[in-house]
């Protein structure tokens, strides 16, 4: 996790460096609060990540630490192969329709917003019928 934060820390100090420059030279409000919110989106995983690296690794330095603590990743160590970050590859579902028929229902529905409200008698269905069959498709497995 040392790597994703820094990488996210410096991406959320780039951009707040970047919004109040924006700011003090345009005086553009939509600007500055689009920039100063991808700011936040920087810091806020990068200092939770930053948090749970120091939770687990103690007291240790964050930047330039070379002790491996016990939960070190083998991504976050320098003499690691790539044979130990490779994990077991399980098998992966086989394809559905569901999930388009959900898509499709979903869409419907939006459109009813749109178009008018006759459209959400057969986005609704949709939805509901895709839920019904993957619930069913996950419980006994195959396609349903």
């Amino acid at each position: 996790m040392k790597i994703e934060s820094m990488f996210l820390i410096f991406l959320g100090a780039f951009f707040g460096v970047i919004g109040l420059v924006y700011w003090f030279w345009s005086y553009e409000d939509g600007g500055g609060t689009m920039l100063a919110g991808t700011a936040l989106l920087g810091f806020l995983p990068g200092l939770y990540y930053f948090f749970w690296h120091k939770r687990f690794h103690g007291k240790r330095a964050f930047f330039w630490g070379k002790t491996q603590g016990a939960g070190d990743r083998p991504s976050d160590r320098e003499d690691a192969t790539m044979s130990e970050g490779s994990g077991v590859i399980d098998s992966f579902p086989g394809s559905s329709i569901w999930p388009f028929v959900l898509g499709m229902g979903a869409f419907l529905t939006v459109l009813s917003l749109i178009f008018g409200i006759w459209l959400i008698f057969l986005g609704v269905p949709l939805i509901l019928s895709a839920l019904v069959g993957v619930t069913a498709e996950s419980r006994r497995g195959g396609n349903v």
